[in-house]
């Protein structure tokens, strides 16, 4: 009975039924592995796992599995194409082979072959039936030949797969035949086969053990198969191997039988210790939660009294008006009052009444023509207020010492197509199972902060659709099952200026530049190439820019790209070209750059500046040595030293077609450093040039492998 932990399914929580062994090395049964394939192709097919396991009512899958599911199926969905969308709810093989293992919820992906790739755990259904068989003990096996009644078997065939009583076994297994020799064993209903076939070659028997998978193999799979290169051995020494060493564990562990029991009983004390801390923490909360209460309470009866008793005053005033309007009609009130007094006849008694009765019938006569209610019937004042109280109790959880706040990486989360946020715990103890990344658009308009949520399982997360030349809030907080961190610290980045344009380096470059394969960096390389490279320019003490250009054009609206210059470059330049210059740029023997423009020349390079911008078939600056060069205009400063930047680690450029304009910027905070005009009456280009040692790289774009992807890729 106290085995009986280990031979439970962790998909069904039921006995091993033909159980299969999994990659991890955990047993699943054959039917459970089928059915969480096949809930796994209905999260695709519905559009999540709320619903995938209504069809099957066996297996019970936990929800932090369904969540593993759902992280691995868009994982799965960036690698591969499943054919789910074509299969019949019937269909007996699931076409699925990726699934999150029930015991350990490591990812399994069972390759081609799928389920037929998995080797059934003989010794574990023997030691299930033999279990089975001590549960049942008074329940006989019948024999499966007798004619009506059967009698009780007393033997079973392995070679036959059936139960014999004495004489069925007789007459089936006569002496002096082939049947005679096959192998029979007590009763029992769990058939195995006397030799393990493998399950990639079903005609091969296994006969080595694959040290490196961990698995039996045949001689094919490691002649030619997936285990060529592995290191095997034979079964008979994995047999002995293994054997011994599994004994001498268990040795060990049965002589610390002792200390086994004394960690029990810790643990039967520490099991009442939680108990009554759990309770003391229940009654924490519910002291909380009333006190929160009580608060709220006191804030209604308040808030109910100051409302009825505005009511009650304003009910007054107007109850009071009503009146006095009452009485102005006839034979009623003031109205009926002053005709009675109208047929006073005596002069002096009707003047000694009617002078103060006149006043009064004045008062009601303007009332009249400039009608007021004497009180407000709306009771505007008095709405509540609780959206940032709102927001607090949302808020509202249980707050962990141990659980470290993340802090997002500013250096590794980019901002360039798309946002990539990524952040880091500062200690390796108590990370959090899950994140929640918020984050939401500074606007100033906008009074109120709506917060948008997103739950991770990773340490990074991609970001789409997030709005061009827009200033973003985020900040993180992590979960450990109910328990979670404060939140991070905000951070605020910035989205590029224009929609990120994608292009590469054209492939014919200048005579001193070399491209990668992929087409991304440029490099120049400084010495005998260069000298060889100026022995054909006729440029005297002049040495000619190594020019190069985008392999895509733009014709209209606005564009942003990125790159990164080399720290160790010596003069680089960047900026556009018109396709109806870019002959004229590349045939250009006049396109210099004198040594006066180095910083230490002594040289007043003011006028040469304003003659070198003039003459240049494109627009670009200058970096170099580790400097952004703002260029000369009458607007620049007139000291060169303010001209002089520190080169960022990554620049980008904006082009408007649009307007003719063209900006330089830091991208690390999206910071324009410089922009000016440009002709953008043809097809636009981004230029670059190089000099002695220099390399250019283009900014990837963010993509999955930089995000949430990573661990499963």
């Amino acid at each position: 009975k106290g085995i009986e932990r280990e031979l439970i399914c962790p998909a069904c929580k039921e006995l091993f039924t033909h159980p299969l062994i999994l990659p991890c090395q955990h047993n699943v049964c054959h039917k459970c592995v089928k059915e969480i394939l096949f809930a796994f192709e209905d999260s695709f097919a519905d559009g999540g796992s709320e619903s995938s396991n209504q069809s099957s009512p066996r297996i019970k899958i936990s929800s932090s599995s369904m969540d593993r599911i759902d992280r691995i199926s868009r994982s799965a969905s960036q690698r591969r194409s499943f054919g789910w969308r074509g299969r019949k709810r019937n269909s007996l093989t699931p076409r699925s082979s990726l699934f999150p293992c029930p015991g350990c919820q490591r990812d399994i992906d069972l390759g081609e072959r799928g389920i037929n790739g998995l080797f059934r755990n003989f010794t574990l259904e023997t030691i299930v039936e033999r279990y089975r068989q001590a549960a049942r003990a008074a329940i006989a096996i019948m024999c499966d030949f007798c004619k009506p009644p059967p009698q009780e078997s007393t033997k079973s065939c392995m070679d036959c797969s059936a139960s014999y009583c004495n004489e069925c076994f007789k007459i089936h297994h006569p002496w002096g035949t082939v049947k005679a020799q096959h192998e029979y064993v007590g009763p029992t209903t769990n058939f195995r086969p006397k030799i393990l076939m493998c399950p990639e070659h079903e005609m091969e028997r296994v006969n080595m053990y694959c040290e490196i998978c961990r698995r039996p193999v045949c001689h094919l799979c490691k002649l030619g198969g997936c285990h060529a290169n592995h290191r095997v051995t034979t079964m008979s020494t994995a047999y002995k191997t293994l054997k011994e060493k599994l004994s001498k564990d268990i040795e060990y562990l049965i002589s610390k039988e002792g200390q086994v029991k004394a960690h029990i009983t810790q643990l039967d004390l520490l099991l009442k210790e939680a108990e009554c801390n759990s309770e003391r923490a229940k009654e924490e909360a519910c002291q909380s939660f009333e006190k929160l209460s009580h608060v709220l309470e006191e804030k209604k009866s308040a808030a109910l009294r100051a409302i009825e008793a505005s009511k009650n005053l304003r009910l007054e005033k107007l109850q009071m008006q009503a009146e006095e309007y009452q009485g102005l009609l006839e034979n009623n009130g003031l109205v009926g009052y002053a005709q009675e007094v109208l047929k006073e006849t005596d002069p002096s008694c009707f003047v000694q009444t009617a002078k103060q009765l006149h006043v009064r019938i004045q008062k009601a006569t303007e009332s009249l023509k400039s009608f007021r209610p004497a009180a407000e019937t709306t009771f505007e004042d008095f709405v509540v207020d609780i959206a940032k109280q709102e927001e607090i109790l949302g808020d509202l959880s249980f707050h962990s010492n141990g659980l470290e706040i993340p802090e997002i990486n500013e250096e590794q989360s980019r901002m360039y197509n798309k946002a990539l946020i990524s952040w880091e715990s500062p200690g390796k103890t108590d990370s959090a199972d899950t994140y929640v990344l918020e984050y939401h658009k500074l606007n100033r308009e906008e009074e109120s902060v709506t917060w948008q949520e997103i739950e991770v399982c990773s340490k990074s997360k991609i970001i789409s659709d997030l709005d061009d030349d827009s200033s973003y809030a985020f900040r993180v907080r992590g979960y450990k099952g109910s328990v979670c961190s404060p939140w991070s610290r905000e951070v605020i980045l910035r989205t590029p200026p224009a929609p990120v344009f994608n292009f590469l380096f054209d492939d014919k470059c200048g005579y001193n530049s070399e491209l990668n394969t992929r087409r991304t960096s440029v490099e120049s390389r400084a010495g005998f190439p260069l000298l060889l490279g100026s022995e054909r320019m006729q440029v005297g003490c002049y040495t000619t820019l190594d020019y190069i250009v985008g392999d895509t054009g733009i014709a209209k609206g606005k564009h942003f790209w990125a790159f990164r210059v080399e720290a160790y470059s010596y003069l680089v330049k960047v900026g556009v070209v018109s396709s109806n210059k870019i002959q004229k740029l590349f045939h250009n023997t006049h396109d210099v750059t004198s040594p006066r423009y180095e910083q230490d020349s002594g040289h007043d390079s003011g006028s040469e500046d304003a003659f070198f911008d003039s003459s240049q078939p494109l627009t670009l600056v200058t970096l170099g040595m580790k400097k952004f060069f703002i260029p000369t205009t009458p607007a620049a400063p007139k000291d060169p030293a303010s001209r002089i930047l520190p080169l960022p680690s990554s620049l980008g450029i904006c082009l408007d077609c649009d307007k003719g304009k063209v900006g330089f910027y830091d991208t690390g905070r999206m910071k324009c450093l410089y922009e000016c005009e440009v002709d953008c009456s043809g097809i636009m280009y981004p230029a670059f040039a190089l000099m002695g040692g220099a390399a250019v790289h283009l900014e990837e774009a963010v993509t999955a492998k930089y995000g949430e992807y990573h661990d499963d890729i």
